[in-house]
């Protein structure tokens, strides 16, 4: 299900169907949250067990998945955009955070 398996017609007709398609990028995050978890700890010195491991993802992709619904719904869209807005957004606001201005 990563990178963008499917093109734009796909998409159309999964939707017709009531066929609930997760965006890539949320496929693809568990792994770079667990990749983040293993640089975190070879930075600290220390190991977490696997139940922390599952633990702290779960957290993480939970929440994501909460980020990416509500932002459904605020904007109409289906999760691809959704993913996509809140990405754009999350950008945005660092870059204004840094003082960089568009």
């Amino acid at each position: 299900a990563a990178n963008h398996p499917t093109d734009p017609d796909a998409d159309e007709i999964l939707a017709r169907k009531g066929v609930i398609v997760l965006p890539d990028v949320y496929a693809n995050a568990g792994g770079v949250t667990v990749s983040y978890f293993e640089w975190v700890q070879n930075i600290q010195g220390f190991m977490w067990d696997e139940d922390k491991v599952n633990k702290e993802l779960k957290r993480y992709m939970l929440h994501a998945y909460a980020s990416l619904k509500d932002a459904c719904k605020a904007n109409n869209c289906d999760f691809r955009m959704a993913a996509f807005s809140l990405a754009i957004s999350r950008v945005a606001r660092a870059t204004l955070l840094r003082g960089w201005e568009a």
